[in-house]
C-alpha cells in the first residue's frame, strides 16, 4: 500500500482456496492432530479432566424452576417457595454404562457438536443420567444428556434445554476441558500478501493480470508457478 511519501508498492495476492459454502479454510483437523500428538505425550482424557468436578453441585434458575446438577450423581428440577423445595422431579442419575457405549459408538468425537450453543460448531463431552422420575406423559423414566464444553471462566449450568417429551439436554460451561486440544476453537488460516517497492523504472513494465486499484495499489493474482509465497500465521 502506499506509503507516507506516496510510494506505491507491487503486491502478490496469495491464491486461496475456500471450501465449500465460502468458508475460511482451516487448520489441519483437529482429531487427526490429536492422534499424532497422543503418539509422543499421553493426554488426560476428558472424564479425567472432569474429576475436578466431584462432590461439585451446579445450580441455575430460569423462572419458576430451579436446576441442580451434581457430577456423577443426579439431575433434579425443583420450585422453591418461603425457603422450601415444594415441588421437585429428578431428571436422571449418571449412568455410567449409558456413559461409556454412548462415547464409545462414536466414530469420530470432534462431530459432536451442540445446535444450542453459542457457537454452532463447538463440541461437547457428553455424560448420560437415566433413571429420573417417571413422566406423566409417557409413562417413562425422564433422562438428560449432560454436555460438556469448553469455556471459561468457571464451571456452570449455561443451558437447559427438553429436547423431546421428558428428554433433556444440559450444557455446562467447563474451562478444565479447554485444557484438551480436541475441545479448542480452530483457529482459520491466515494469509500473507507480499510486497514490494515498485520503482519508477519499473511501472511502465506492467506484469500480467495487474490491476491497479484507486489507491494506487498494483495486486497481482498469483497463478500456479508464481515465485510469491503465502504464509499461515
Amino acid at each position: 500500500m502506499p506509503g507516507k511519501d506516496g510510494q506505491k508498492y507491487l503486491c502478490f495476492l496469495p491464491k486461496v482456496e475456500k471450501a465449500k459454502g465460502e468458508k475460511p479454510i482451516v487448520q489441519q483437523n483437529v482429531t487427526s492432530m490429536i492422534v499424532e500428538t497422543e503418539k509422543r505425550i499421553k493426554l488426560k482424557t476428558p472424564d479425567e479432566l472432569l474429576e475436578v468436578l466431584k462432590g461439585q453441585c451446579l445450580v441455575r434458575q430460569e423462572g419458576w424452576w430451579s436446576y441442580e446438577f451434581c457430577y456423577h450423581k443426579k439431575i433434579r428440577q425443583f420450585h422453591v417457595e418461603d425457603d422450601q423445595v415444594v415441588q421437585e422431579f429428578i431428571l436422571g442419575r449418571y449412568d455410567s454404562e449409558a456413559t461409556s457405549a454412548f462415547n464409545q459408538n462414536l466414530s469420530d468425537v470432534s462431530t459432536l457438536k451442540d445446535p444450542r450453543s453459542k457457537d454452532a460448531s463447538q463440541r461437547y463431552h457428553a455424560h448420560l443420567y437415566t433413571n429420573g422420575t417417571t413422566c406423566d406423559l409417557t409413562n417413562e423414566p425422564r433422562e438428560t444428556e449432560v454436555r460438556f464444553v469448553c469455556s471459561e471462566p468457571r464451571a456452570m449450568i449455561t443451558s437447559f434445554t427438553e429436547l423431546s417429551t421428558c428428554k433433556y439436554a444440559l450444557t455446562i460451561q467447563s474451562p478444565m476441558l479447554c485444557k484438551h486440544p480436541l475441545f479448542q476453537e480452530e483457529r482459520p488460516v491466515w494469509h500473507t500478501i507480499n510486497c514490494n517497492v515498485l520503482h519508477k523504472d519499473q511501472k511502465e513494465k506492467k506484469p500480467e493480470k495487474e490491476k491497479i486499484d484507486d489507491d494506487g495499489i498494483i495486486m497481482v493474482t498469483e497463478d500456479k508457478g508464481s515465485a510469491a509465497d503465502d504464509t499461515e500465521g
